[in-house]
């Protein structure tokens, strides 16, 4: 019997082995309770090309708490124009094992809104 931890390490480990199979650039997301953190990581995976975070200063200073909802749209627009600057369009989503809802789906929606392609 898997404890939800282990659970999501799971579910991650799968999508990152398939990410890795396509030779892909991805987005990864990573989730506390106090703030959400996302990096486009090289097809390689030894690279971050762009990244984006709640404990930002300059998103710290938009946003009044970096655990909402609210606040991973707005690291989703960051992150979506830094890939924009780095010349990256088309990305691979990893949400890390976590459920696509919430911030996550905040997260995403935002990157796609602003011309990221998943």
């Amino acid at each position: 019997m898997l404890n939800k931890k282990e659970a999501r390490q799971r579910r991650a480990r799968k999508t990152r082995a398939r990410i890795a199979e396509k030779k892909t650039i991805r987005l990864a997301i990573n989730r506390t309770n106090l703030h959400i953190y996302a990096q486009i990581i090289s097809a390689c995976g030894s690279k971050v090309l762009a990244s984006a975070s709640t404990a930002e200063v300059d998103v710290r200073k938009e946003i009044a708490n970096g655990g909402s909802v609210s606040a991973a749209a707005v690291v989703g627009k960051r992150i979506a124009e830094k890939a924009k600057v780095a010349g990256v369009s088309q990305v691979a989503f990893d949400r890390s094992g976590n459920r696509y809802h919430g911030r996550i789906k905040a997260l995403a929606d935002a990157a796609r809104e602003h011309g990221l392609q998943f």
